[in-house]
């Protein structure tokens, strides 16, 4: 397929306009303008829609197949949310727009939405108060971590450490070392949770506190959070919740009822944004109430007259995250999400992507090995170490032949504790029929790999692109020819 440059054509247009007369450059100053035009495409709209259709005839996405990215929640978000967050009311609303002006309460929807989400995720997550800011979970983790050392600041606490579980998501040691601290990883124990002799042993005066993915990245709910949560506070540390994975309690339980003191939400996870692509998102952070003043500003309040303003006066705020409201259209989205299923619907979110999660392992830890033989959450993880054993088949290959049989592959190597891991999330959204359709392309794959580990080698064959060099696409990147 030729790139849109080259299917160019010089004079073609899609729109011919009349002349203009108003002059466009008379306030912008020279140095600024271009000396020659913009080397723009030269197409008809005709070319214009055949070339993006057929991109998109490219793509995979949700609305193609089954997308069983493990940590990622790529599952089937309801189409009513992208019209609510397309209406002109919201999304024509400029975030510059004074509150108020002459009477007229100009954004007072818009900051409800923001106001009444925080209430819900307030009833949710079990938190005294959010910010809607953060634009993205790691966004949400470095915010968290800001907190963090916002509060030990402000007690003149000399903390310099956090823990972090290795099962946790790659992004927490970034955060957590951006934030200022140096990062202790805790290895995962026998039962696949984080090892509590060894993190007994790593508590000390000097931890500011605990980053847990909760269920954590194997799938797996750790049932002593409660102790572990309590013994952080023994030494005057913060408990940080990554909600990365919180389809697998919504509904069910309540991080702040664990003893948390800090929580993170993927929007674009759990609450109706398709995620994947790079974005968008939104992480909101929720706090308890003794971290409440150090959280970002602004606050979206609801005052006396039962209008909505945005609060700036908080002398401990970390200050700002991100622009504006963060990320306001995710926000819209999950909070129509949210009033949709309600708290009974929310219940079944967890409850279905825990069932199907099961399902999913029960009908293949027969032809792979499955790395923890226990009642998994969300997620469960298999590694590829008997086929690579056996006939040199890696999870990479799995991956690519699931791609011929018209399935996106799931997260393969991470965890990276796992070797040759493969991390499947069916999610709460996807049938039987599909999940079977998939278990059986898994088990046909699994022989193949027995019997035909050759033709396992060279998939994919129904792709434009089968097996790229990635390790020298990344190591001799030429932007220049892009």
């Amino acid at each position: 397929m030729k790139l849109i440059f080259e299917k160019s054509v010089p004079g073609r247009r899609a729109l011919r306009t009349g002349p203009t007369d108003v002059t466009t450059t008379a306030n912008i100053k020279k140095n600024l303008l271009r000396e020659t035009p913009a080397m723009l495409p030269e197409l008809s709209e005709l070319d214009v829609v055949r070339h993006f259709t057929e991109l998109s005839r490219r793509n995979f996405g949700i609305d193609n197949n089954f997308y069983p990215l493990g940590s990622c929640t790529m599952k089937y978000n309801p189409k009513v949310t992208e019209r609510i967050a397309a209406c002109p009311g919201f999304a024509d609303l400029h975030p510059l727009l004074p509150q108020l002006r002459m009477g007229r309460m100009l954004t007072q929807g818009a900051l409800r939405v923001i106001y009444e989400t925080d209430v819900l995720l307030r009833q949710i997550t079990g938190m005294a108060g959010f910010t809607m800011q953060p634009m993205a979970g790691a966004n949400g983790e470095l915010t968290g971590m800001m907190i963090t050392a916002a509060y030990h600041r402000d007690r003149s606490n000399k903390k310099t450490t956090i823990l972090i579980p290795d099962s946790g998501h790659g992004t927490n040691p970034a955060s957590a070392a951006v934030a200022g601290y140096k990062v202790v990883s805790i290895p995962t124990g026998k039962n696949g949770v984080m090892d509590f002799d060894a993190f007994k042993k790593s508590l000390n005066d000097e931890v500011a506190g605990l980053m847990l993915t909760c269920p954590n990245t194997l799938g797996l709910f750790n049932p002593q959070i409660k102790l572990i949560c309590d013994l952080i506070h023994s030494v005057d540390g913060l408990t940080y919740y990554d909600g990365a994975n919180l389809n697998a309690i919504v509904g069910k339980a309540r991080p702040g009822d664990f003893g948390f003191d800090i929580v993170h939400l993927n929007l674009h996870k759990t609450f109706a944004t398709p995620h994947g692509g790079g974005g968008p998102g939104a992480g909101p952070v929720g706090v308890n109430e003794k971290l409440l003043e150090f959280l970002p500003v602004s606050i979206v309040v609801k005052k006396g007259d039962g209008t909505y303003a945005l609060e700036y006066d908080r002398p401990k705020s970390i200050g700002y995250i991100a622009p504006f409201y963060g990320n306001f259209g995710v926000i819209l989205k999950a909070y129509a999400y949210i009033l949709m299923l309600g708290k009974e619907g929310l219940s079944r979110v967890a409850e279905n992507a825990v069932l199907n999660a099961n399902y999913i392992k029960e009908k293949l830890k027969n032809h792979y090995n499955l790395v923890f033989d226990r009642l998994c959450m969300h997620e469960c993880v298999f590694s590829t170490t008997k086929q690579m054993a056996e006939n040199n088949i890696h999870a990479l290959d799995i991956a690519k032949a699931l791609i011929d049989r018209g399935f996106h592959p799931p997260t393969v190597y991470f965890p990276i504790i796992v070797k040759e891991a493969m991390m499947i999330e069916p999610t709460e959204t996807e049938s039987k029929e599909t999940l079977d359709a998939f278990i059986d392309a898994m088990i046909d794959i699994a022989q193949l790999a027995e019997n035909a580990p050759q033709k396992l080698k060279s998939a994919p064959i129904t792709t434009c692109v089968s097996r790229p060099d990635e390790t020298a696409a990344a190591r001799n990147l030429n932007i220049a020819s892009l």
